[in-house]
C-alpha cells in the first residue's frame, strides 16, 4: 500500500472545512475500515467456524473488549483534542476494557478445563496476531490522526497514542472474526501487547504530524 497515496485519498474524502473534529475522526474512521477489511478478508480471511463460534460467550466478549477500547479511546481522544484539556481522570476511561477482561478471566478460571492455565495464554497464534493488528490497523492510524489535526490537543503524543488506541481497537475487533483464539488470557496478553505496539507507532508519529 503506498502510505502517502493513501494519506491524500483520505483527506480529499474526508471535506474538514468548519467540521468538529468528532465528525473528521468518524468520516476518516469510515473511509479507513473497509480499506483494514480487505486487508484482513484478502489474507487471513474469517475463522472457518464463525457460524457456531457466535455462540460461544468467549468469542462474543472478544468483540466487546476490543469496542470497549475504541468507544474509551475516542472519548478521551476528542476531550484532549482541546488545547485546554488535561488528560486528569479521562485517562481512567482506558480501563474499561482492563476491567472486562479482569472479569472475564476470573469467570473462565471458575470453569473446568481441558486445558492448561499456559495453554490457553499462548493459543495457537500468538505470533500472527502481534503482527496481523498492527498491519491491519495502518489504515486505521493513518485516518485517526487526520481527524485527530482537526483538533489542537496540547500533548500531541498522548493524542498520537490514542489515535493508536483506536486504530488497534477497531483492527483487533476485525482480527477477532478470525481469531480461532477465544480465552481471555490469550485476548488480555497477545491483543494487548498488539495495541501497545500501535499506541506506540502513533505517539511517535503525533509527535510530528498533530502539533499545532
Amino acid at each position: 500500500m503506498d502510505t502517502d497515496h493513501f494519506i491524500k485519498t483520505l483527506a480529499a474524502d474526508v471535506p474538514q472545512r468548519g467540521r468538529p473534529v468528532g465528525q473528521v475522526l468518524a468520516a476518516a474512521l469510515l473511509v479507513a475500515l473497509p480499506v483494514s477489511a480487505a486487508m484482513l478478508l484478502s489474507t487471513l480471511g474469517l475463522r472457518p467456524d464463525i457460524a457456531t463460534a457466535i455462540g460461544n460467550p468467549f468469542f462474543d466478549l472478544k468483540f466487546v473488549v476490543t469496542l470497549a477500547l475504541v468507544l474509551s479511546a475516542i472519548t478521551v481522544a476528542l476531550h484532549l483534542s482541546r488545547p485546554e484539556a488535561t488528560a486528569r481522570r479521562w485517562n481512567l476511561l482506558l480501563l474499561a476494557p482492563l476491567a472486562i477482561l479482569g472479569l472475564a478471566i476470573g469467570g473462565e478460571a471458575m470453569l473446568p478445563h481441558r486445558t492448561s492455565m499456559m495453554t490457553r495464554l499462548v493459543g495457537h497464534n500468538a505470533m500472527q496476531c502481534l503482527t496481523a493488528i498492527p498491519v491491519v490497523s495502518l489504515p486505521l492510524l493513518i485516518a485517526a490522526l487526520i481527524g485527530l489535526r482537526r483538533g489542537a490537543p496540547s500533548n500531541p503524543t498522548l493524542a498520537g497514542a490514542l489515535a493508536g488506541m483506536i486504530a488497534a481497537g477497531l483492527a483487533a475487533t476485525l482480527y477477532a472474526a478470525h481469531c480461532v483464539d477465544d480465552s481471555p488470557l490469550f485476548v488480555a496478553t497477545w491483543y494487548t501487547l498488539a495495541t501497545v505496539i500501535v499506541a506506540a507507532i502513533g505517539a511517535a508519529a503525533g509527535r510530528r504530524v498533530l502539533r499545532y
